[in-house]
């Protein structure tokens, strides 16, 4: 597969990338987050799809996007409805941990400098999790903003890792945890290649989060283990409402599904919030080469992918 996503010409990575990215402007993605807000009750969190940072102006570019990203969010949005704000630590650094380890120049400084933005401005951020190179730094550096006060700061678990489970004792109190299968293909010594591995932890750890206070953000596609989450999981920790959400990805057509959280249809504690991960590039240059990496590292993506376009174009959304 590799060989073959190198050479897909750019319009067709974008045709297979268009229902799953809200578009190529900040605009674009806030249109999205509050179209979804407004017309089914749904939130999101932006992504600004923006790696492989090479120079300086770059790097300003990409600084200046999420600036402007967390002022748009405070001005356009109120309260709860509010989406949330992603960052991902290697588009802040010409020194990313798999290229050049050590520490990643600038990350953390303009990560904190977004984070006291957005104290500020009332908008609640989650550190993306990347590859296995980043995981000691990245919570790490939450551990830290967690120190400064930032509370309003989230994190990102991925299962696959075996050592997820110990970074679990090391969290601090009552943080907001996004947990995931996780998208990076690791090596066999430090994760596991078993899927249905990946998903019973997902349960085993929302149980421990949960129970520990803090808030989990439960991001799969998977309709059986979400039931198992909430008809199982939450009343047996027996946590209130509020303190838990379901996490999809924009595009993947599960707009039923949806409703009946919503709804309150699953489980017991009423309606769920369902968050989607909107993801928006600044260009479509830079949206082909997020996705090209993507499906490079993941190479199984491309046919779940192809599957759910599939599914849009004939209507059984």
């Amino acid at each position: 597969m590799k060989p073959l996503i190198r050479r897909l010409p750019g319009f067709l990575v974008k045709f297979f990338a268009r229902p799953y990215v809200a578009g190529d402007s900040l605009e674009s993605g806030l249109d999205v987050a509050a179209d979804l807000l407004r017309q089914r009750g749904v939130h999101t969190t932006l992504d600004l799809l923006y790696e492989g940072v090479d120079d300086d102006e770059a790097l300003r570019e990409v600084r200046d996007v999420y600036r402007e990203m967390i002022r748009e969010v405070a001005t356009r949005f109120e309260g709860a409805g509010r989406p949330t704000v992603s960052l991902k630590p290697s588009s802040y650094t010409k020194r990313p941990l798999d290229r050049f380890p050590g520490e990643p120049e600038g990350s953390f400084e303009a990560i904190r400098e977004f984070a006291q933005l957005a104290r500020e401005r009332d908008v609640d951020l989650t550190i993306d999790m990347e590859d296995r190179h980043w995981t000691t730094w990245t919570l790490d550096a939450a551990r830290r903003l967690r120190d400064e006060g930032h509370d309003h700061v989230g994190v990102v678990l991925q299962t696959r890792l075996e050592r997820t489970a110990a970074d679990i004792d090391a969290l601090p109190e009552g943080m907001r945890v996004r947990l995931v299968i996780g998208i990076y293909n690791e090596p066999q010594d430090v994760a596991t290649t078993d899927k249905s591995v990946m998903k019973e932890r997902m349960l085993e750890y929302a149980a421990k989060l949960l129970e520990r206070g803090h808030y989990v953000e439960f991001a799969t596609h998977d309709m059986r283990i979400i039931r198992r989450f909430l008809e199982d999981v939450v009343p047996a920790t027996k946590v209130e409402a509020g303190t838990y959400e379901v996490q999809m990805l924009y595009g993947v057509p599960m707009q039923a599904f949806q409703n009946e959280l919503t709804s309150g249809a699953i489980g017991h504690h009423g309606p769920v919030r369902v968050r989607l991960y909107v993801p928006f590039a600044t260009s479509w240059e830079y949206a082909i080469a997020y996705c090209r990496r993507r499906l490079l590292e993941n190479p199984s993506m491309a046919t779940a992918v192809a599957r759910n376009v599939g599914r849009v174009l004939t209507g059984r959304r």
